[in-house]
Protein backbone atom coordinates (compact mmCIF):
# COMPACT_ATOMS: atom_id res chain seq x y z
CA UNK A 1 0.00 0.00 0.00
CA UNK A 2 1.55 3.68 -0.69
CA UNK A 3 2.13 5.69 1.86
CA UNK A 4 0.23 9.30 2.31
CA UNK A 5 3.71 10.67 1.08
CA UNK A 6 4.42 8.45 -2.05
CA UNK A 7 0.70 9.47 -2.96
CA UNK A 8 1.41 13.34 -2.54
CA UNK A 9 4.96 12.77 -4.72
CA UNK A 10 2.65 10.95 -7.56
CA UNK A 11 -0.02 13.50 -7.59
CA UNK A 12 2.71 16.18 -7.74
CA UNK A 13 4.49 14.72 -10.80
CA UNK A 14 1.07 14.35 -12.33
CA UNK A 15 -0.18 17.85 -12.11
CA UNK A 16 3.51 19.00 -13.14
CA UNK A 17 4.07 20.75 -9.59
CA UNK A 18 7.08 20.13 -6.68
CA UNK A 19 6.16 18.32 -3.38
CA UNK A 20 6.09 21.66 -1.47
CA UNK A 21 3.60 23.27 -4.06
CA UNK A 22 0.59 20.82 -2.37
CA UNK A 23 -1.45 21.39 0.43
CA UNK A 24 -1.38 19.35 3.27
CA UNK A 25 -4.42 20.04 4.84
CA UNK A 26 -7.45 21.16 2.60
CA UNK A 27 -10.75 23.02 4.30
CA UNK A 28 -13.85 23.34 2.55
CA UNK A 29 -16.75 25.91 3.24
CA UNK A 30 -19.50 23.43 1.34
CA UNK A 31 -22.02 26.41 0.01
CA UNK A 32 -24.62 25.63 -2.75
CA UNK A 33 -26.98 22.69 -1.94
CA UNK A 34 -29.90 24.41 -1.56
CA UNK A 35 -29.41 26.36 -4.54
CA UNK A 36 -28.50 22.91 -6.61
CA UNK A 37 -32.13 21.53 -5.84
CA UNK A 38 -33.83 24.34 -6.44
CA UNK A 39 -32.84 24.52 -10.23
CA UNK A 40 -33.12 21.05 -10.60
CA UNK A 41 -37.15 21.78 -9.17
CA UNK A 42 -36.22 19.77 -6.61
CA UNK A 43 -37.10 19.98 -2.29
CA UNK A 44 -33.83 21.08 -0.58
CA UNK A 45 -32.94 18.61 1.56
CA UNK A 46 -32.22 16.79 -1.58
CA UNK A 47 -29.80 19.03 -2.49
CA UNK A 48 -28.25 18.52 1.03
CA UNK A 49 -28.49 14.90 0.15
CA UNK A 50 -26.82 15.15 -3.23
CA UNK A 51 -23.64 17.30 -1.33
CA UNK A 52 -23.05 14.50 1.16
CA UNK A 53 -22.05 12.06 -1.56
CA UNK A 54 -20.23 15.27 -3.02
CA UNK A 55 -18.27 15.15 0.26
CA UNK A 56 -17.54 11.77 0.48
CA UNK A 57 -16.65 11.22 -2.72
CA UNK A 58 -14.18 14.55 -2.54
CA UNK A 59 -12.77 12.89 0.62
CA UNK A 60 -12.14 9.28 -0.74
CA UNK A 61 -10.04 11.69 -4.45
CA UNK A 62 -8.35 13.44 -1.40
CA UNK A 63 -7.06 10.07 0.02
CA UNK A 64 -5.89 8.96 -3.61
CA UNK A 65 -3.95 12.46 -3.73
CA UNK A 66 -2.27 11.86 -0.57
CA UNK A 67 -3.93 15.03 1.35
CA UNK A 68 -2.99 14.74 4.58
CA UNK A 69 -6.30 16.20 6.66
CA UNK A 70 -9.91 17.53 4.93
CA UNK A 71 -12.08 19.34 7.19
CA UNK A 72 -15.76 20.41 5.81
CA UNK A 73 -17.77 22.86 7.67
CA UNK A 74 -21.09 20.71 7.42
CA UNK A 75 -23.54 22.43 10.22
CA UNK A 76 -22.81 25.92 11.94
CA UNK A 77 -24.33 26.74 14.86
CA UNK A 78 -25.61 29.72 13.08
CA UNK A 79 -27.43 27.14 11.05
CA UNK A 80 -29.81 26.16 13.73
CA UNK A 81 -31.78 29.51 12.73
CA UNK A 82 -32.96 27.95 9.80
CA UNK A 83 -36.59 25.95 9.25
CA UNK A 84 -36.96 23.14 11.88
CA UNK A 85 -38.00 20.73 8.94
CA UNK A 86 -35.14 21.80 7.27
CA UNK A 87 -33.14 21.11 10.39
CA UNK A 88 -34.67 17.97 11.06
CA UNK A 89 -34.16 16.57 7.49
CA UNK A 90 -29.86 17.74 7.80
CA UNK A 91 -30.49 15.87 11.53
CA UNK A 92 -31.27 12.63 10.01
CA UNK A 93 -29.26 12.87 7.09
CA UNK A 94 -25.92 13.34 9.36
CA UNK A 95 -26.77 10.29 11.77
CA UNK A 96 -27.51 7.70 8.49
CA UNK A 97 -24.33 9.57 6.65
CA UNK A 98 -21.77 8.87 9.66
CA UNK A 99 -22.70 5.32 10.10
CA UNK A 100 -22.86 4.57 6.04
CA UNK A 101 -19.22 5.83 5.46
CA UNK A 102 -17.80 3.58 8.66
CA UNK A 103 -16.82 0.65 6.19
CA UNK A 104 -15.04 3.13 3.48
CA UNK A 105 -13.20 5.05 6.12
CA UNK A 106 -11.76 2.01 7.52
CA UNK A 107 -11.03 0.48 4.06
CA UNK A 108 -8.80 3.50 3.62
CA UNK A 109 -7.32 3.93 6.84
CA UNK A 110 -8.86 7.27 7.46
CA UNK A 111 -9.26 8.69 11.05
CA UNK A 112 -12.86 10.56 11.95
CA UNK A 113 -12.70 13.76 14.19
CA UNK A 114 -15.33 16.00 15.05
CA UNK A 115 -15.51 19.48 15.49
CA UNK A 116 -17.92 21.30 17.46
CA UNK A 117 -20.15 21.03 20.78
CA UNK A 118 -22.10 18.10 21.17
CA UNK A 119 -24.20 20.10 23.42
CA UNK A 120 -27.22 20.87 21.42
CA UNK A 121 -27.08 17.61 19.08
CA UNK A 122 -29.97 14.69 18.72
CA UNK A 123 -28.72 11.92 20.67
CA UNK A 124 -28.97 10.15 17.14
CA UNK A 125 -26.17 12.22 15.94
CA UNK A 126 -23.94 12.15 19.15
CA UNK A 127 -23.84 8.78 18.93
CA UNK A 128 -23.67 8.36 15.30
CA UNK A 129 -20.46 10.77 16.03
CA UNK A 130 -18.83 9.06 18.69
CA UNK A 131 -19.21 5.71 17.09
CA UNK A 132 -17.22 6.40 13.60
CA UNK A 133 -14.86 8.02 16.05
CA UNK A 134 -14.37 5.17 17.76
CA UNK A 135 -14.84 2.80 14.74
CA UNK A 136 -11.09 5.21 12.77
CA UNK A 137 -9.48 5.86 15.92
CA UNK A 138 -6.83 3.70 15.24
CA UNK A 139 -6.36 4.56 11.56
CA UNK A 140 -3.11 6.49 9.80
CA UNK A 141 -4.05 7.85 7.28
CA UNK A 142 -5.64 10.43 6.23
CA UNK A 143 -8.08 12.20 8.42
CA UNK A 144 -11.61 13.60 7.48
CA UNK A 145 -12.54 16.26 10.49
CA UNK A 146 -16.50 17.55 9.80
CA UNK A 147 -17.41 20.75 11.60
CA UNK A 148 -21.05 19.61 13.03
CA UNK A 149 -22.53 22.39 15.17
CA UNK A 150 -19.51 24.68 14.95
CA UNK A 151 -18.25 27.92 15.58
CA UNK A 152 -15.15 29.65 14.98
CA UNK A 153 -15.74 32.23 17.82
CA UNK A 154 -17.55 29.41 20.59
CA UNK A 155 -14.59 26.88 19.50
CA UNK A 156 -12.18 29.58 20.80
CA UNK A 157 -14.47 30.74 23.95
CA UNK A 158 -14.44 27.01 24.79
CA UNK A 159 -10.83 26.73 24.47
CA UNK A 160 -10.48 29.73 26.69
CA UNK A 161 -12.69 28.67 29.24
CA UNK A 162 -10.57 25.47 29.44
CA UNK A 163 -7.51 27.67 30.27
CA UNK A 164 -9.20 29.56 32.52
CA UNK A 165 -10.08 26.55 34.64
CA UNK A 166 -6.51 25.15 34.62
CA UNK A 167 -5.11 28.34 35.81
CA UNK A 168 -7.83 28.44 38.41
CA UNK A 169 -6.89 25.47 39.44
CA UNK A 170 -2.93 26.15 39.27
CA UNK A 171 -2.21 23.68 36.65
CA UNK A 172 -0.79 26.21 34.66
CA UNK A 173 0.25 30.06 35.01
CA UNK A 174 -1.33 32.94 32.83
CA UNK A 175 1.99 33.81 31.52
CA UNK A 176 2.55 30.34 29.88
CA UNK A 177 -0.66 31.00 27.68
CA UNK A 178 0.94 31.33 24.58
CA UNK A 179 -0.04 30.83 20.94
CA UNK A 180 0.98 27.22 20.59
CA UNK A 181 -0.88 26.55 24.21
CA UNK A 182 -3.81 27.67 22.73
CA UNK A 183 -4.21 25.92 19.62
CA UNK A 184 -3.43 22.55 21.86
CA UNK A 185 -6.76 23.56 23.52
CA UNK A 186 -9.12 24.13 20.16
CA UNK A 187 -10.85 21.28 18.39
CA UNK A 188 -8.21 21.21 16.00
CA UNK A 189 -5.24 20.15 18.74
CA UNK A 190 -4.12 16.80 16.66
CA UNK A 191 -4.66 18.54 13.16
CA UNK A 192 -2.25 21.15 11.83
CA UNK A 193 -4.18 24.38 10.01
CA UNK A 194 -5.41 24.07 6.89
CA UNK A 195 -3.35 25.06 4.05
CA UNK A 196 -6.48 25.58 1.66
CA UNK A 197 -9.72 26.93 2.13
CA UNK A 198 -12.17 25.95 -0.51
CA UNK A 199 -15.64 28.05 -0.87
CA UNK A 200 -18.12 26.99 -3.18
CA UNK A 201 -21.00 28.96 -4.86
CA UNK A 202 -19.40 32.51 -5.15
CA UNK A 203 -19.52 33.16 -1.75
CA UNK A 204 -16.86 35.47 -0.44
CA UNK A 205 -16.62 35.31 3.61
CA UNK A 206 -15.47 32.60 5.99
CA UNK A 207 -18.32 32.00 8.30
CA UNK A 208 -16.94 32.36 11.56
CA UNK A 209 -14.95 28.93 10.35
CA UNK A 210 -11.53 27.81 11.51
CA UNK A 211 -11.24 31.97 13.02
CA UNK A 212 -8.03 31.38 14.66
CA UNK A 213 -6.25 28.07 11.83
CA UNK A 214 -6.98 29.98 9.02
CA UNK A 215 -4.65 32.85 9.63
CA UNK A 216 -2.23 31.73 6.94
CA UNK A 217 -4.32 29.99 4.58
CA UNK A 218 -5.13 30.48 0.77
CA UNK A 219 -8.50 31.02 -0.06
CA UNK A 220 -9.80 29.76 -3.08
CA UNK A 221 -13.42 30.52 -4.45
CA UNK A 222 -15.62 28.99 -7.53
CA UNK A 223 -18.68 29.68 -8.69
CA UNK A 224 -19.69 25.84 -8.72
CA UNK A 225 -22.05 24.43 -5.88
CA UNK A 226 -21.16 22.33 -3.62
CA UNK A 227 -23.10 18.84 -5.63
CA UNK A 228 -21.66 19.46 -8.32
CA UNK A 229 -18.08 19.76 -7.11
CA UNK A 230 -15.85 17.07 -8.54
CA UNK A 231 -12.35 15.55 -9.10
CA UNK A 232 -11.66 18.41 -11.46
CA UNK A 233 -12.79 21.93 -9.49
CA UNK A 234 -10.83 20.23 -7.12
CA UNK A 235 -7.07 19.74 -9.05
CA UNK A 236 -7.77 23.02 -9.99
CA UNK A 237 -8.26 24.22 -6.66
CA UNK A 238 -4.98 22.62 -5.97
CA UNK A 239 -3.07 23.97 -9.31
CA UNK A 240 -4.07 27.52 -7.90
CA UNK A 241 -2.98 27.32 -4.38
CA UNK A 242 0.62 25.58 -6.18
CA UNK A 243 0.84 29.14 -8.14
CA UNK A 244 0.35 31.20 -4.84
CA UNK A 245 4.01 32.67 -2.90
CA UNK A 246 3.09 32.06 0.97
CA UNK A 247 5.47 34.26 2.62
CA UNK A 248 3.81 34.60 6.28
CA UNK A 249 4.42 38.26 6.71
CA UNK A 250 7.78 37.91 5.16
CA UNK A 251 8.99 39.66 2.21
CA UNK A 252 10.18 37.69 -1.38
CA UNK A 253 13.77 37.55 -1.06
CA UNK A 254 13.71 38.78 -5.17
CA UNK A 255 11.78 41.86 -4.09
CA UNK A 256 13.20 45.08 -2.18
CA UNK A 257 9.44 45.95 -0.85
CA UNK A 258 6.50 44.00 0.67
CA UNK A 259 3.65 42.91 -1.19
Amino acid sequence: MESMEQKLSVTAERLGLQLEQLPRHIAVIMDGNGRWAQRQGLPRYEGHGQGARTAEMISLRCVDLGIQSVTLYVFSTENWKRPQAEIDALMHLYSAYLVSIRESLVANNVRFAHLGRMDGLPSSVQDALLGTTEVTQNNTGMVLAMALNYSGRGEIVDATRELAQKAQQGLIRPDQIDEELIAQHLYTKSIPDPDLLIRTADELRVSNFLLWQISYSEFYVTKTLWPDFDQAELEKAIVAYADRDRRYGAIDTGSATSG
